[in-house]
């Protein structure tokens, strides 16, 4: 676990944020209790990953946009990836997320 404000935002507005978060392969891992749930919707959308398993991912909603696609999870990691289960990753291109 890493120690450190970090925080997620999409066209201005914070989605998530959090003093506690794990970094696996260069991407920010936020716990499922920092991520405003309320912008987010469950899709079908699944990746998998050799180490990782299989990602499932959320669009963000924001007032009349989607970002679809835009954050994922893996809420049944494999062994090696356990630390980050239901923990939120996002997209670089669509969230922007700094740390401090």
């Amino acid at each position: 676990m890493t120690h450190g404000k970090a925080i997620a935002t999409v066209s201005g507005r914070t989605i998530a944020e959090t003093d506690e978060y794990e970094v696996v392969e260069g991407n920010i891992y936020f716990p499922p209790s920092s991520v405003k749930m309320e912008m987010m919707t469950k899709t079908d959308h699944i990746t998998h990953c050799p180490w990782k398993g299989a990602a499932s991912y959320y669009t963000i909603n924001l007032d009349k946009t989607e970002f679809k696609n835009a954050a994922w999870y893996y809420p049944e990691p494999f062994e090696k990836a356990k630390i980050i289960k239901d923990h939120v990753a996002f997209y670089k291109n669509i969230v922007t997320v700094t740390t401090e």
